[in-house]
C-alpha cells in the first residue's frame, strides 16, 4: 500500500509573523531537508532524493513534533549532485553557492529563538559540505548544528555494500513513497561488484575517492545515455520500502530524543 502524504501544523514557513515568538522557542529544533534533483536512472523520477528527504521530515514532524518541539522548515530542493552533471536535467549547485545558500539560511535562522538546526539530507553528494555547513554555522551564527541521514550505507544484502544510487533500497522506498513515479519495467541492474573485493579503496572504505556516477559502467553507445545508476533495483519492492521506512522515521526520532538533551559542556 502506497504511504498516504501528511500533513500537520508544525510548518515553519506557515507561522504568521507576530505567532513566531509564541510557538518557536529556545527549546525548538528547526529541521532542514535537503534534496536533490539529479538522473537516477531510467526508472525513478529526477526529484527522487527530494522526495525521500522532505517525506521524512514531514513524517518525522508529524508523528514526534510536539514531544520534540520540531518545526519543518521549506524543503532545499537543490544541491550538490555535480556526479551526475552528465545527465540532462540534473540541476545542482557549485560547493561555493550551497555553502553560501546554507549560511544565508542559518544567519536568517539565528533571528528565531531556535538554537537547534538538523539537516535531513537526502542525496549522499551533500554529505562532506553538509558537514562543513554544520561547524560553520556553529562557529559564525551560534548554532547548535546537526546532519541526519535518512539512510546509511551499509555493506549488507545482494549490492554488497556498492548500491549506493538508484539500487534496490532507494527503489523499494520510492515503491513505497510514490509508485506512481517508479517504472519497474525499466530498472536495470548496474553494480560496480569488483570494488567489493577491496578493502580500502570502495565506498565505507578508509580511502576515498572522487567518481562520477556514469564513472562504473562501459562507454554507451551513440546517442545513447549511460544507465546513471550504482546498484540493483531488479527486485525492489513497496513492501520492502515499507519496513525500511518504517526504520527510518523510528531512527530519526531517536536521534532527535538525544538531539534535544544534547549539551556538550555536560561529563
Amino acid at each position: 500500500m502506497a504511504r498516504t502524504p501528511t500533513t500537520h501544523r508544525r510548518h515553519f514557513a506557515e507561522l504568521a509573523l507576530h505567532d513566531l515568538a509564541e510557538h518557536v522557542a529556545s527549546t525548538s529544533i528547526l529541521v532542514q531537508p535537503i534534496g536533490a534533483i539529479e538522473a537516477h536512472g531510467p526508472h525513478l523520477p529526477l526529484a527522487t532524493d527530494l522526495i525521500t528527504a522532505s517525506a521524512a521530515v514531514d513524517d518525522l514532524v508529524a508523528a514526534h513534533g510536539d514531544t520534540y518541539d520540531l518545526w519543518a522548515l521549506p524543503p532545499l530542493a537543490y544541491s550538490k549532485s555535480n556526479e551526475h552533471a552528465w545527465a540532462p536535467g540534473t540541476i545542482w549547485l557549485s560547493a561555493e553557492t550551497l555553502l553560501r545558500v546554507l549560511d544565508d539560511i542559518g544567519r536568517s535562522l539565528a533571528t528565531t529563538a531556535a538554537r537547534k538546526v538538523v539537516f535531513v539530507n537526502g542525496h549522499g553528494g551533500n554529505s562532506a559540505l553538509l558537514q562543513v555547513a554544520c561547524r560553520d554555522l556553529r562557529q559564525r551564527h551560534g548554532l547548535q548544528t546537526f546532519l541526519a541521514h535518512p539512510f546509511a550505507m551499509t555493506d549488507a544484502g545482494g549490492e554488497l555494500g556498492m548500491g549506493i544510487h538508484g539500487g534496490h533500497d532507494e527503489t523499494s522506498v520510492l515503491l513505497h513513497l510514490r509508485p506512481d513515479l517508479v517504472d519497474m519495467t525499466k530498472a536495470v541492474r548496474q553494480l560496480p561488484t569488483h570494488l567489493a573485493d577491496n578493502t580500502h579503496v570502495r565506498w565505507g572504505g578508509s580511502v576515498s575517492f572522487g567518481w562520477l556516477s556514469n564513472d562504473f559502467e562501459p562507454t554507451p553507445a551513440p546517442g545513447e545515455l549511460p544507465l546513471g545508476i550504482i546498484g540493483d533495483p531488479t527486485g525492489a519492492s513497496a513492501a520492502y520500502g515499507a519496513g525500511q521506512w518504517k526504520a527510518v522515521i523510528d531512527a530519526l526520532a531517536e536521534a532527535m530524543a538525544e538531539i534535544v538533551r544534547w549539551d556538550p559542556t555536560r561529563g
